[in-house]
């Protein structure tokens, strides 16, 4: 059971480079919930207190932000291993920012922010592996908001303003809302929007839905 843990949880970035000693010490100390979910339930919803590092260790999710403002739901697919929201234990708002829907059968393994706290902050290799993992999301969220869609086309703006809502630059991403909408975002008009989704879909990079559209691969797309 040990070394099936061991193997388990080595998959995760918090882990690695952790002495088996350490390793071990780890598990004998530290409690480790494990939840399973099917296809299509929900795993994480929006605004629940964030009291768990919450570790995707096998399958699919799809999270969804809903930006109320501007009217539109972006979602992306998330797959193991993947840590999620590990910012939102800490600071002003504790809250998972996004919902959380498993898009396959899926695999969770959580620990209390109180252990985290207690036991693995005394190991420097897991406190600098945190580290690295806050400061690379906040450098990719300084990146994302620098980059505004500006681009020379409508079909650029578009695929920029993808970018800027990724978490993750690859992968699968859907965008719901109207057309309208969109085109007032990106400071366009509903024909030249409409023209730029047709031709992505053309080209077999986005697949267009009755209320917004489908990216099966943003890497498909280009980011300059």
């Amino acid at each position: 059971m040990e070394t099936t843990m061991y193997d388990m949880l080595l998959q995760l970035p918090l882990f690695q480079g952790l002495g088996k000693n350490d390793f071990t010490n780890i598990l004998s100390k530290v409690k480790f919930h494990f939840s399973n979910y099917k296809a299509g339930e929900k795993v994480i919803t929006k605004g629940d207190v964030c009291r768990n590092l919450v570790f995707l260790l096998s399958g699919s999710v799809m999270s969804e932000s809903n930006y109320e403002e501007e009217r539109f739901v972006f979602g992306e697919v998330l797959t193991a291993p993947y840590l999620i929201e590990p910012y939102s234990m800490f600071g002003l708002r504790q809250n998972f920012m996004s919902a959380y829907v498993a898009k396959t059968d899926v695999s969770i393994i959580t620990i209390e922010k109180e252990f985290l706290s207690a036991e693995l902050d005394k190991y420097e290799t897991f406190r600098i592996n945190y580290i690295n993992i806050l400061s690379n999301g906040i450098q990719h969220l300084y990146d994302r908001v620098r980059k505004v869609p500006y681009g020379s086309s409508t079909e650029k703006k578009v695929i920029d303003f993808l970018f800027i809502l990724s978490d993750l630059p690859y992968g699968e991403k859907v965008l719901r809302i109207k057309m309208e909408d969109l085109a007032l975002l990106l400071s366009s008009t509903r024909n030249k929007i409409s023209q730029a989704l047709n031709n992505l879909q053309d080209k077999q990079l986005i697949n267009l839905q009755r209320m917004g559209f489908k990216v099966p691969a943003l890497e498909n797309l280009k980011a300059d």
